[in-house]
């Protein structure tokens, strides 16, 4: 079977539209994007989220930013973005993640969370990020890699360590569908696949801080999941969820 986008991701999965949890991640974005670059004020940058869904995320960064694009492949959630929000500086497009339709050295951050086991050529992707980004910029990167006791979209476990033809047939007997479209890398070619970027790995440093970046809703400090994820992070850091933020090599003239 030849890998193809998932159209219409937004009616399989009604999460994207849960209010609450995706301004949640949208909190988490802001403040590791001002630790990053040292300031609350991001209001002069400008940025793009690639695999934007349902707008939830960009219509609480459009607070923050200076001027927000939301991209997606998915047309009945980004029908519902431009219904739903309305502010100057947010803007919405049925776009394709790997042909974006951004100039080159043309915005300041880009957000990729958790689209890159959903495209069809994650490498094309992140070649089209690198290009569109300005020198010095910054894409802010969430994601899993392939080695997940339980595969969070199916909640099926094992399912992302299978081979593919296996993956197909456990999601069947399991009802959850036909095929297993997602494609988790590994650790190793993960990192492979930001080789162009200078990449800051943020994982631990959220583990370690939860409260700092508005995360205890799911790590509370002090707790034995807290300190269970604390342990990974230090001594299995492939095992933890990614937060990485890959800067775009040089500056601007």
């Amino acid at each position: 079977m030849e890998r193809d986008y998932q159209y219409n991701y937004s009616e399989i999965r009604p999460s994207v539209f849960d209010t609450e949890g995706r301004n949640r991640k949208a909190n988490t974005i802001v403040r590791v994007c001002q630790d990053f670059l040292g300031t609350e004020s991001l209001s002069d940058l400008t940025l793009l989220d690639v695999g934007s869904s349902s707008g939830i995320i960009d219509n609480y960064l459009a607070d923050f930013f200076g001027e927000v694009h939301g991209i997606d492949i998915d047309e009945p959630a980004m029908k519902f973005a431009r219904e739903r929000f309305d502010k100057p500086n947010l803007h919405f497009a049925v776009g394709d993640a790997m042909k974006l339709a951004q100039n080159d050295n043309s915005v300041d951050v880009v957000v990729c969370s958790h689209v890159y086991e959903h495209v069809p050529d994650a490498a094309q992707m992140f070649s089209e990020i690198c290009r569109v980004l300005k020198p010095g910029g910054f894409c802010y990167f969430s994601g899993n890699n392939r080695v997940m006791l339980m595969e969070p979209h199916y909640r099926l476990p094992f399912l992302s360590l299978l081979p593919r033809p296996l993956a197909h047939l456990y999601m069947r007997m399991a009802g959850k569908g036909r095929y297993y479209h997602e494609k988790h890398l590994s650790y190793r070619d993960l990192k492979t696949l930001m080789a162009d970027f200078e990449l800051e790995d943020y994982s631990a440093r959220i583990i370690e801080s939860p409260t700092e970046y508005a995360v205890e809703y799911m790590l509370k400090p002090g707790s034995m999941k807290w300190r269970l994820a604390r342990l990974v992070a230090r001594h299995a850091k492939w095992a933890t969820p990614h937060i990485w933020l890959l800067r775009k090599p040089g500056s601007e003239a």
